[in-house]
């Protein structure tokens, strides 16, 4: 069993590397000039992509191959106030550029809209502007260049009252997200409402791929323990170009148990990682903790200690 390693966003390494600059809307209003506007988006937009190329080079060079992009490449890309800047012209060459790296290098890539981007919820100019912001994210992948392998991982949404009356509210509404969206989205259990047994079943009925988040699970757990779960949660994968993801964090504190520490605990991870062998599945793992790569080269070593686990390379093992 092969377990790939990536982390989210933002190296702790790497010094001045931010792909998430951006500018409030307040600000931005201050510019009177449309031209002047779009001038200041599309000079952030730009020193975010460059980054996003040297995190890249950075992945490459310590064997990390799973890694997921920021939702705040393009700043402001659907706000009103840059809703006459044609972006993608802009920023094609970058684009492109990336998403080249991306293919050459063999990366699996990601992106997990914000928390705002909700599917059930009761309100329609919610679930438009949930829309628009997985129609923006699909765009930045289809700049790149990238197939319906780099994917969104989103959450099922709120719980309005009643959950079954949300669950059937995000059957329905998951209806109006274009098939060609709708290839790329895999849903990832939360901490406080929807379990991994309530995904596990949506997934099953829309034929989404499911990402299991080892915490949530850990914070949310329904009735069956996750050993159980484990075998169905990859076979959502089957007929998909790659393996099964997971996310995985540990506990900050006993207080603040939901929040997430600094790095990874080891025993948190094995815990889980002797579940998954009595599966054999090959499957990737999103390191979700504060420290973003330091702390997965940290884990990294944590596993050089386990006389089970060999590690092949900088950001994988086998077990």
């Amino acid at each position: 069993m092969i377990v790939r390693f990536g982390y989210v966003a933002m190296s702790m390494v790497l010094k001045d590397c931010s792909p998430s600059r951006t500018v409030t809307a307040t600000n931005l209003e201050r510019i009177q000039e449309p031209k002047a506007r779009i001038s200041k988006l599309l000079r952030l937009a730009r020193e975010n992509l460059h980054n996003t190329q040297r995190l890249l080079y950075h992945n490459s060079a310590n064997d990390i191959s799973v890694y997921r992009f920021t939702s705040k490449l393009i700043p402001l890309a659907t706000h009103p106030l840059a809703s006459d800047w044609k972006w993608m012209e802009d920023l094609w060459d970058e684009l492109k550029s990336l998403g080249s790296y991306v293919k050459e290098r063999g990366m699996r890539t990601s992106a997990h809209p914000d928390h705002f981007t909700l599917l059930n919820s009761p309100k329609g100019e919610v679930l438009e502007k949930a829309l628009k912001d997985l129609e923006y994210h699909h765009s930045v992948f289809k700049g790149m260049g990238l197939d319906a392998s780099a994917k969104l991982v989103i959450h099922v949404g709120g719980l309005y009252g009643n959950k079954e009356e949300s669950v059937n509210r995000f059957l329905e509404n998951y209806k109006a997200v274009p098939p060609y969206i709708r290839e790329r989205i895999t849903l990832e259990n939360d901490d406080k409402i929807y379990t991994a047994e309530d995904v596990l079943g949506i997934c099953q009925k829309t034929g989404t791929p499911m990402v299991l988040d080892v915490h949530h699970d850990w914070c949310n757990r329904g009735i069956k323990d996750t050993g159980s779960l484990l075998e169905d949660i990859f076979d959502t994968w089957k007929g998909q170009p790659l393996v099964p993801k997971v996310h995985i964090s540990s506990p900050k504190s006993e207080k603040n148990f939901r929040g997430h520490s600094d790095y990874i605990d080891p025993d948190f991870f094995l815990e889980f990682l002797e579940k998954a062998k009595k599966v054999g599945q090959d499957f990737d793992v999103m390191v979700e903790a504060k420290y973003k790569d330091r702390a997965l080269f940290r884990l990294m070593e944590d596993m050089k200690s386990i006389k089970w686990i060999k590690v092949m390379n900088g950001a994988a093992i086998e077990c």
